[in-house]
């Protein structure tokens, strides 16, 4: 029988384990399961501030809407709801007549009575003012008044006699056209005096209007 020596047979199997640890190097490995990228160290998981503004602006308000306030009180008398009438028992003085104009609230709501009426001599309850209006006289202050249903509030009309007046083109007027603060519409006074139909000449002041 013919036997290899020991030293061969260990070569031989040395070569065989080299070659299959080369082969088992280049095989492939497993990889291990990937997932989402951890957030790098420093990094905020919160929104920007662009983002966030513009998801706030995405949401619908939660906020109730805002009310109407209330009223800040009672509304300007106007002539719908005044009586108008005049108290001439101050007398006159130097060819001046002093009398109270006196306007009521005929409502039935309290109304706020400041500031100055608008006064003119007229042809008539329709007719046009003649002459100039009053003008306003400054010396008693601009005062709230408030008047209750059935109360009412003065103020002092003085007319200048025509007759004081030698540049006064006369003309008979019927009454006075009284236009109360702030208001458009106008209530008659059916008093008889004479006018000025030329511009220039004023025969009317009227005082600020003052409780009763």
């Amino acid at each position: 029988m013919n036997h290899r020596p020991a030293t061969t047979t260990a070569v031989a199997a040395f070569a065989a384990a080299l070659l299959l640890g080369g082969c088992g190097a280049g095989a492939p490995q497993p990889q291990a399961a990937s997932g989402p990228p951890s957030p790098s160290v420093g990094s905020s998981s919160q929104p920007n501030a662009a983002g966030a503004a513009e998801a706030a602006e995405a949401q619908p308000s939660s906020a109730p809407p805002a009310q109407p306030s209330a009223a800040s009180g009672p509304a300007l008398c106007k002539a719908a709801n005044l009586a108008a009438a005049t108290d001439s028992t101050g007398g006159g003085a130097a060819g001046s007549v002093y009398m109270q104009l006196i306007l009521t609230n005929s409502g039935t709501e309290p109304c706020l009575l400041k500031g100055f009426a608008g006064v003119s001599l007229t042809a008539g309850a329709d007719g046009e003012p003649i002459g100039e209006p009053a003008v306003r006289g400054e010396s008693t202050p601009v005062t709230d008044v408030l008047l209750a249903p059935g109360q009412a509030g003065t103020a002092t009309l003085r007319y200048s006699q025509a007759g004081n007046h030698t540049d006064c083109s006369r003309t008979q007027a019927a009454g006075l056209r009284v236009y109360p603060p702030e208001d458009t519409a106008s209530l008659f006074l059916a008093q008889p005096r004479e006018a000025c139909s030329n511009a220039g000449i004023k025969l009317l002041t009227i005082s600020a209007f003052q409780a009763k």
